[in-house]
């Protein structure tokens, strides 16, 4: 089980410890790092600042949204940076949720969210192969483009640019079984938003044609302190947002997959509170033991236990967000 360093997005501005702690994860052996966005700083150009500063790292976006980009000008981001940082680029992708899509890309969210990522997917790999011009008579990528708004002039094209790697890893942010499911024929891994060692049961079935080498890489808070609960806060916090604020209240895919994994009662509960705008309660409504279920908190003694329960599962790569240097050594220094 690899470790990589989950960076995640900016919040009102630059975080002046990302770089330092990207190179700290470098130097302990770690094998990857990840950026991310939501309607602020996006995930390629802080990525691209990482990759100027050190060598050997991997470099994902945890995630990149479908919607801010086409999906030939995320092939140029990728194969740009790709060739900038010597291959060292995995390509993670979202579609996001209806909130953000219609609310911050002025875009409509997809009808049909499986074709559209399936066809986002598949113009990039056209990109990324290079055998010839794009074309595709998708139902949401259309190359070239034939809407009755179009001029009818638009030419298949092939990129410039020749691809460091046609093979450059992709991996799809998906939490629906259906979604998970089409994640384990089209891409190459899969990220997780939340992820139990204690009920991997419930991703079997979507999991079960997964090819050799698939990559199964979940995000994990991690923190070594003393006080739990205390470590258990920013969790909640996280979550109390995600699943109370992240999306509608009856269409909100943080929300489904809390409840299916077990929690439903708490969640909807979060989600009323936060849409009451009760924050601070929807947070403190957050079981501790579910909270407690997708992180990595308390004494060296405790991780180390509950490591081995991470790696006794399907995980390939385990996303650490994590708050200090040290708490990133005792991982390597555990998972060595």
């Amino acid at each position: 089980m690899r470790l990589g360093l989950a960076l995640g997005y900016w919040g009102r501005g630059p975080d002046p410890r990302h770089l330092a702690l990207a190179r700290e994860a470098e130097r302990l052996g770690y094998d990857s790092v990840w950026t991310a966005e939501a309607w602020g700083s996006d995930a390629f150009t802080a990525l691209t600042w990482i990759a100027a500063h050190t060598s050997r790292i991997k470099l994902g976006t945890g995630i990149a949204q479908m919607a801010a980009r086409t999906p030939t000008a995320t092939a140029m981001h990728a194969l740009t940076l790709d060739h900038l940082s010597g291959g060292r680029l995995l390509l993670g992708l979202g579609l996001s949720g209806p909130q953000v899509v219609e609310g911050w890309y002025g875009r409509p969210f997809p009808k049909s969210p499986l074709t559209a990522t399936r066809e986002y997917v598949d113009v990039i790999r056209q990109v990324l192969r290079r055998e010839g011009p794009v074309v595709t008579d998708g139902r949401f990528h259309a190359h070239p483009y034939r809407g009755a708004d179009g001029t009818g002039l638009g030419k298949p094209l092939r990129s410039i640019t020749h691809p460091l790697r046609a093979a450059l890893p992709i991996l799809l942010g998906a939490e629906g079984p259906k979604n998970i499911a089409q994640t384990t024929r089209i891409a190459d891994g899969w990220l997780p938003l939340y992820w139990s060692p204690m009920r991997t049961g419930i991703h079997r079935a979507s999991l079960a044609d997964a090819p050799a080498g698939f990559l199964i890489a979940p995000l994990v808070r991690a923190v070594v302190c003393d006080d739990i609960a205390e470590g258990l806060l920013p969790v909640k916090a996280m979550l109390g947002f995600y699943i109370g604020g992240m999306g509608h209240a009856a269409h909100n895919f943080h929300a489904d997959l809390m409840a299916r994994m077990g929690f439903e009662a708490a969640a909807r509960r979060v989600q009323e509170l936060f849409l009451q705008g009760r924050k601070e309660e929807a947070v403190l409504a957050v079981p501790d033991a579910f909270a407690d279920e997708i992180s990595l908190v308390g004494p060296r003694e405790r991780i180390a236990e509950r490591l081995e329960l991470w790696r006794a599962g399907p995980v390939t790569d385990l996303l650490v967000t994590a708050p200090d240097p040290d708490t990133l050594r005792v991982l390597a220094e555990l998972t060595t």
